[in-house]
């Protein structure tokens, strides 16, 4: 089972350069528990990037670059599929 609507979809965040950021996202219901992955400007983000951290649904960038402003997506998935949320808008001013 997976529900289609998130418990909590990201919201846009705006941020200096330099400082940290959190995007938050709490998946749909799904039996399995869904696991949540984040795409950027449709690219699935690595969690292997020193730069980011992704717990628990959240999206964290310690200290944000100019080059992390983008609409980014927050994934939920299990066996039954995947579930894309309403896209967030990250500024970096």
């Amino acid at each position: 089972v997976l529900r289609d609507d998130f418990r909590q979809p990201p919201g846009d965040v705006v941020v200096a350069a330099g400082e940290p950021a959190v995007l938050e996202c709490v998946p749909p219901r799904g039996h399995p528990e869904p696991s949540v992955s984040w795409k950027k400007n449709g690219v699935r983000l690595s969690d292997k990037d020193e730069h980011l951290t992704i717990r628990g649904g959240k999206l964290m960038v310690a200290s944000t670059r100019k080059s992390d402003a983008g609409v980014y997506i927050c994934v939920a998935t299990n066996v039954v599929g995947e579930r894309d949320s309403e896209p967030a808008e990250l500024v970096v001013f």
